[in-house]
């Protein structure tokens, strides 16, 4: 466990639309919505997932190993002004996150295969993805794109958020596209809760999730995604 790295909790669930309009009924007199959402209380994200050439971070979500990771680029709101390369870290029952921003054309080069844009000695993520590009082979692989509408409370650092319309582009890397052939990757009726926190999470907020009737899931987007593509990736299961 690297003891740098900012560790948190996090909780996933899925749950119905009905579940959703009373939980967010709930919380809208309870917590704050982040600042960061546009007029209709939601904003765009779409991540680009990476994978190695024996799709290392697929089987080990697939196989319940515990302490993994993965890389992704992510855009929001299908703006090039915010554009990060993130490694998402699992330890045990914690979460952490470390991203580097790049620049258009920096994603460009990357996209189009020119991984010396990377080559930073003095920027360690870049640099780890440098490494794992020339040696394992790291790829892009699927576009995840959904909508969020997120909610933050103070106390326990607390981060709630509804993850709608979960979609994948198929066949496509270039995460920029306005016309991307995307299609629903889940049932329009369902919606990931995912609710992140440091040390607690307080009574008020939890009674108001109905977090003891919720079953817990591990609910990976990219792993949801990754049975689109047309290589049959399930092959081995």
């Amino acid at each position: 466990m690297n003891t740098k790295l900012k560790y948190r909790h996090e909780l996933k669930f899925m749950i119905n639309r009905h579940q959703y309009f009373v939980i967010r009924q709930k919380l809208k007199s309870i917590v704050e919505q982040d600042s960061h959402v546009g007029p209709t209380g939601e904003y765009h994200i779409r991540s680009l997932y990476f994978d190695d050439i024996n799709n290392t971070a697929l089987h080990e979500k697939l196989g319940g190993i515990r302490d993994r990771s993965k890389y992704r680029i992510r855009i929001y709101n299908n703006s090039d002004k915010l554009i990060h390369f993130e490694k998402k870290i699992k330890f045990n029952d914690f979460i952490a996150k470390l991203k580097e921003p790049l620049t258009r054309d920096m994603h460009d080069s990357i996209i189009s295969g020119n991984y010396e844009v990377l080559n930073i000695p003095d920027r360690p993520l870049l640099q780890e993805l440098y490494y794992e590009m020339r040696n394992n082979l790291l790829r892009p692989k699927v576009i995840v794109d959904y909508a969020r509408e997120p909610y933050v409370c103070p106390r326990g650092n607390v981060r709630i958020t509804f993850d709608k319309e979960l979609r994948t582009g198929l066949n496509s890397t270039n995460i920029f596209d306005e016309s991307l052939n995307s299609i629903p990757a889940i049932d329009d009726n369902l919606i990931i809760l995912e609710v992140k926190f440091d040390e607690y999470i307080p009574e008020y907020i939890r009674v108001a999730l109905q977090l003891e009737g919720l079953n817990q899931q591990s609910a990976s987007k990219y792993v949801i995604c990754r049975k689109y593509l047309k290589t049959n990736i399930w092959e081995d299961y």
